[in-house]
């Protein structure tokens, strides 16, 4: 049996059409039927039904393709790292990252990294530490920058820095000229809030029932942009890390004397899964630096 064979196969199983799949290929019509009779009984099963000019897999063949598509990934994974390894200065990273960090943290990391590696490309996805998580679970990202909530097996997560958390006011509210401010204070305001299920979300929830506070929920955000402006237009406050990079003309953001409010971000990657060189280069910079 030859690998040649095994491509054949999948893709005559893909696209389940003989003359357009030996187009594909490069090859005969007839020269791909022979390969894949010889296949299927080497195999010792048919693996497609035949009526006539039509072919589609049979319940061998669905099975079988399944077994011959991890086999075949494994194989381009593996081609990919000895790529990789002969070429550590190149590749690509895929990274994920809160939305509350896009505007300061992000810009300034890749470009100091860049700067140390100009030939090494991102590709970057921003959103919720849960869906995030989801997706570097699914392979969709190399390594992710997040808060530890929902962290579990396979995925490691490495504290990086701690961020302080604000009150955030419009600029004609009550406690606009106060230097700082205690949670209890704020306990009888109108809250806008990211929704349930948001890493700071739950962070700020934490700190609010630890202080005995149950907060008026108004409004509910996807993004801290959203949250800043509907405080902005006066339609309550929020809690919120600093906003540098986001329109401040309207809003203020007062410090918590008390209790001490922060949130933690770590980077994360799943366990035992193949890292490039390009993209441990980039794991290892970000360990070695602090961003605040």
């Amino acid at each position: 049996m030859e690998w040649q064979q095994f491509e054949y196969f999948q893709t005559l199983a893909r696209m389940q059409h003989v003359t357009h799949a030996a187009e594909a290929l490069s090859i005969s019509q007839s020269a791909l039927s022979r390969s894949i009779a010889r296949f299927e009984d080497e195999i010792g099963v048919p693996l497609f039904e035949r009526q006539g000019r039509s072919i589609r897999l049979n319940k061998y063949g669905r099975l079988f393709l399944k077994r011959v598509d991890t086999m075949m990934k494994e194989f381009y994974e593996g081609k990919q790292e000895m790529q990789d390894l002969l070429d550590p200065e190149q590749g690509e990273v895929s990274l994920g990252f809160l939305h509350t960090l896009s505007t300061s943290q992000i810009p300034d990391l890749l470009a100091s990294f860049r700067s140390c590696y100009p030939k090494i490309n991102f590709r970057l996805g921003q959103g919720p530490s849960h869906n995030l998580i989801d997706q570097l679970q699914l392979g969709e990202f190399d390594l992710c920058l997040i808060s530890p909530i929902g962290i579990k097996s396979p995925i490691v997560w490495r504290q990086l820095w701690n961020e302080e958390l604000f009150v955030i006011v419009p600029k004609n509210h009550k406690f606009a000229k106060r230097k700082n401010i205690a949670l209890q204070e704020i306990a009888d305001e109108s809250f806008i809030h990211l929704k349930e299920g948001f890493s700071l979300r739950i962070t700020i929830d934490q700190l609010l029932n630890e202080a005995g506070i149950a907060p008026k929920i108004t409004f509910e955000g996807e993004e801290a942009d959203t949250v800043a402006a509907l405080v902005a237009a006066g339609l309550g406050i929020s809690i919120l890390p600093n906003l540098k990079g986001t329109d401040q003309s309207k809003i203020l953001q007062i410090p918590i004397k008390s209790p001490q409010c922060h949130r933690t971000i770590g980077i994360a990657w799943v366990e035992g899964r193949y890292l490039s060189p390009a993209i441990e280069k980039f794991k290892q910079f970000i360990l070695d630096h602090s961003y605040e």
